[in-house]
Parts: C-alpha cells; sequence; structure tokens
C-alpha cells in the first residue's frame, strides 16, 4: 500500500485501501462485474442509476492501482464486462445459418468485448498516469480518460459507436442535453455526475456529493421544459411497412414470394379516413429478393399497389464495370408507372459483414471462397435524396444510423432522415431496442424527425426530440401511418459537432497533468 502515499488515495478512503491489498485476480473480478453493472444503464434495461453504484468502483480501482500497468489490466476487465453483456446478441447472427456458423458464436461474443476492452484499458491506463492530487478531480480525470477512448473507439477502424456510457439517458429527459452536448459530451457528464456522488460521499464531502445532483435535477429540468414544446407533426402522411421476414427464411425461394405478398398487401390496404393517403410507402433494408432495376414488371406491380405514390425500399443493386460486378445495399425509390427514382447506396458497410477488411490478405493465402463472402462495395457517403412530393430527406441503411456525425452530408440540412434497416440478424433482446434508441438519440442531436422501417421491427416515427410517436411492435407483421413531425431549428450538436466536447476532454486531461503529483509513481 505504498503507493497511496504518493498522492494516489487518501488512507482513509476504506474501499481504495480494501482493493490495495488484495491480488490482481480480485481486482479484476471486481472490474468486470462493475463493468457489466454499467450495461444496465442501457437499453432495453434502461436503469442509468446502476452507474452511481459501478462507476465510483472504477474510480476506485485506478486509485487502488500501483501503476499504469495494473491500472490498464482493471481498465480491460471493466470494458470487457461491459462489452460481453452489452453486445451478446451479435451471437444471434451466427444462428441464423447454424450449421455453417454456430460454432463461430462463442469467439465473436468473446473476442469482440476482449478487443473492445483494450480501449477501455488504455483509458485508465492514462488517468493512473496523469491521477491529480484533488479528490473530486480525479473522477473527473477518469470520465474524460474513458470518452476520449469512447471517441476513438467510434473512428478506429471504422469505428464502432455501439452502447456509448453517455446513452444511458434515453428513456429521460436529460437525454435532450444531446442537442448540444452530443454523444460524447453525455459520456462525459454521464461518467462525472455517476463517479462523483457515492466517491464524494465516502469521503464525507456533503458539497461535492450535491454537485452530481444539482446538475442531473438542472438536466432534467431542461430536458423536461423542452419535451413539453410540443412539435408538430403535420407534414405529409408516410407508411411504414414492416413484413416480418425471419431472416432464416428471408431468401428461401419457398418463402419469400410470401413476404412479398405481404408488402403489397400492406401497401394497398386502405388508408386511415382522418389522415387520409399516404404521400409515400416505406419498406425496409434488402425489402425484397430481386433487383428492382431490372424488373420493371415488379416496379409495376409496386407502383400499382402504392397507388401511384413513391415507394421507397430497401433492396440489392448490382452493376458490371469493365468486366467486374458490384454490388450495393441500396435504398432504391420506385415512382409512379413503375419508374426509378433516386437511389442511395450505403455508405458504411459493416467488417466482416458487408466486406472484409482482410479480404487481400485472404486471397493471398489461398482462402478465395472466404474472401468473397459479404462482398459489397461503399457507395460515396451521406446524401440528401429529393423524391416528388416529400420534403428532402437523408438515408440512412441500418447500421450508417450509429455514426452520429454521418447522418447527414457535411453542412447540408434535410427535413428528415430515413433509416431502412434490418435488425432480424440480432435477435428481440438487445440489439434491436438498442438500435432503436440510438435513432432516437440521433433526431435529438440533430433535431430532425427519423423514420424507421425495420424488417422484424422496431419501425417507428420519432419526432425531433427523439420521442416515439407510432411504432410497429418488434416480431410482428402491418404498417402504420402517420404524419411527418416538423424539425426543430438547426442544434448546437449540428453546427460544431464534437469540437466542444472533445475540447473539453483534452481541457480535462491537460489539467490532470498540471495536477498530478510530482513524486514519481511505481510502475
Amino acid at each position: 500500500m505504498d503507493h497511496l502515499a504518493d498522492g494516489a488515495a487518501p488512507k482513509s478512503l476504506r474501499p481504495v485501501t480494501w482493493l490495495a491489498v488484495q491480488r490482481a485476480w480480485l481486482r479484476l473480478g471486481i472490474a468486470i462485474l462493475a463493468g457489466a453493472a454499467m450495461t444496465l444503464g442501457q437499453p432495453p434495461v434502461s436503469v442509468p442509476w446502476a452507474l452511481f453504484l459501478a462507476v465510483p468502483v472504477l474510480v476506485w480501482l485506478v486509485d487502488a492501482a500501483p501503476g499504469p500497468r495494473a491500472a490498464a489490466l482493471a481498465g480491460w476487465g471493466a470494458g470487457f464486462g461491459y462489452f460481453v453483456t452489452g453486445l451478446y446478441w451479435i451471437g444471434h447472427a451466427f444462428l441464423v445459418d447454424a450449421e455453417k456458423f454456430a460454432w463461430l458464436m462463442p469467439f465473436a461474443v468473446t473476442l469482440l468485448p476482449a478487443f473492445l476492452g483494450l480501449f477501455w484499458a488504455g483509458a485508465f491506463a492514462l488517468a493512473r498516469r496523469v491521477w491529480p492530487q484533488g479528490r473530486w478531480w480525479r473522477v473527473l480525470t477518469l470520465a474524460a480518460c474513458l470518452t476520449f477512448v469512447e471517441y476513438a473507439r467510434s473512428n478506429v477502424l471504422t469505428g464502432f459507436p455501439w452502447a456509448l456510457p453517455g446513452y444511458v439517458w434515453v428513456e429521460t429527459p436529460v437525454m435532450q442535453a444531446a442537442a448540444w452536448a452530443g454523444p460524447f459530451g453525455m459520456t462525459l457528464i454521464t461518467l462525472a455526475v455517476t463517479g462523483l456522488a457515492l466517491t464524494a460521499l465516502i469521503e464525507r464531502r456533503a458539497a461535492a456529493a450535491a454537485i452530481p445532483v444539482l446538475v442531473l435535477v438542472l438536466l432534467w429540468q431542461a430536458g423536461q421544459m423542452a419535451l413539453d414544446r410540443q412539435g408538430a407533426a403535420d407534414g405529409p402522411v408516410l407508411r411504414i411497412v414492416q413484413p416480418n421476414a425471419a431472416q432464416k427464411v428471408k431468401w428461401s425461394p419457398d418463402h419469400a414470394p410470401r413476404f412479398y405478398a405481404r408488402l403489397l398487401d400492406a401497401t394497398a390496404a386502405p388508408a386511415d379516413p382522418a389522415l387520409g393517403p399516404p404521400k409515400a410507402v416505406i419498406w425496409p433494408e434488402t425489402a425484397v429478393a430481386f433487383l428492382p432495376a431490372y424488373r420493371p414488371d415488379r416496379r409495376a406491380e409496386i407502383a400499382q399497389a402504392a397507388n401511384g405514390v413513391p415507394v421507397l425500399l430497401g433492396a440489392l443493386h448490382g452493376v458490371e464495370r469493365d468486366g467486374r460486378e458490384y454490388w450495393f445495399n441500396s435504398l432504391t425509390a420506385i415512382l409512379r408507372n413503375g419508374e426509378l427514382g433516386p437511389r442511395y447506396d450505403k455508405h458504411h458497410l459493416v467488417p466482416f459483414g458487408e466486406y472484409l477488411p482482410i479480404a487481400g490478405l485472404l486471397r493471398a493465402i489461398g482462402l478465395r471462397q472466404l474472401a468473397r463472402q459479404g462482398r459489397f462495395s461503399a457507395g460515396p457517403g451521406p446524401q440528401i435524396l429529393d423524391v416528388p412530393g416529400l420534403p428532402p430527406f437523408s438515408p440512412l441503411i441500418c447500421y450508417e444510423m450509429i455514426f452520429p456525425d454521418e447522418v447527414v452530408p457535411r453542412g447540408q440540412r434535410p427535413a428528415w432522415i430515413l433509416q431502412v434497416t434490418n435488425d432480424a440478424w440480432f435477435g428481440s433482446y438487445g440489439g434491436p431496442q438498442q438500435h432503436l434508441a440510438q435513432a432516437r438519440i440521433r433526431a435529438i442531436e440533430q433535431g430532425l424527425p427519423i423514420v424507421r422501417a425495420a424488417n422484424t421491427g422496431i419501425s417507428a416515427v420519432i419526432d425531433a426530440r427523439g420521442r416515439i410517436l407510432k411504432q410497429i411492435p418488434l416480431g410482428t407483421d402491418g404498417f402504420i401511418d402517420a404524419p411527418l413531425p416538423a424539425p426543430n431549428p438547426p442544434t448546437i450538436y449540428f453546427r460544431f459537432g464534437e469540437i466542444p466536447a472533445m475540447a473539453l476532454v483534452l481541457l480535462i486531461i491537460f489539467a490532470s497533468v498540471r495536477l498530478r503529483p510530482r513524486s514519481p509513481e511505481a510502475g
């Protein structure tokens, strides 16, 4: 416990002194449990209060670490516990074709969390390296370091910003702060607020413990005031169709015609007299098993069912250039009389799902067949589509919704965002609810309504405050008609993006460097 005398923590802080004398494996186990407890804040459980118990444990683990190396081990454990419980639903994808891929499931649900845990290991090591003398400032140091590596996780190797800690407030008014703080500002606030309360109480600093409570109350009240300003929903009426096509049989010749018939029947169903006929119909990602560009007969069927209004649907698109085939995961507009309208090609592809980052290596070692799996080409990037009868919108396909800085073209602002998706790969608990929550957060950040068409659910109409106005439950087929909600004025996040939040993160880390003890640390 000699390292506690160098300014790492006061000996009176009992959790730290207890952790400091425990074996490394026990501290690692506690870190894993604390990280797993943080997952309780994410949908569908959505209990953000769990972080008030878990995050202080992370602070004490850094306090108790004799040096950056030991802190890194605790950070890796916390990250592994967080991601293995928060991303377990990824394993469902390997059960769709279980005979071929079920054996990969244990590796996927453990190796990805183990890799993502390395980011948290880096955050803990950095925090321990700059660990300051001020007791409450320690919480800010760890919060800033974790936010910094979460930003890195969101960008490195194409990025994977899923389940950021700041998302735990999605079911509360606090989430409205995302309009100015963005996802990483919310992560910094969340870790600081939840880490400080119990830490200050243990240190018998009532004033410091009151600060996070006051911040949370202010954010809650400000968010509630924003929610009380009810936005209009008087735009064109849209019909969202959910066919509920099970992924195992979605492409089967025996079942695909049945799912296609569901789409046509729902499209042609009578309109709600209170709303009038829809101005457009929206089908989900890869809604059909044919290529619309090469099937004018099918396009004519779809246009007839829609009574001439545009149908926006996800479908594959293939072209041949210079003797090579290129495939795109696309959103296609089918207009009156079945002619093709604007098309959007997905640009942010799923690694190891839609493309293989190591395809060249696989070909080099002779695994050419495996290298051809999931071979899609990327589109040019975010864009705004103009479809007759509709306000201009930004299209997104599935996975693209999780990238907060890519949902609209830089410097341009549509009237709404359309997401077509297929969450059938990821079971019924965890993945679909988290994906929907991220769509709601994007709406708050951008101040734009979002319309979401999902193959098996959850399809929804979301207003510019992130509220779900109408939805189709998971695992059912049907449709909803709803007017398009109005956009809010441009948000601070739309104007400045991550710059304010990340500048504050770097400022806190710099201040921590200035406040750290000058005595040498043990390694």
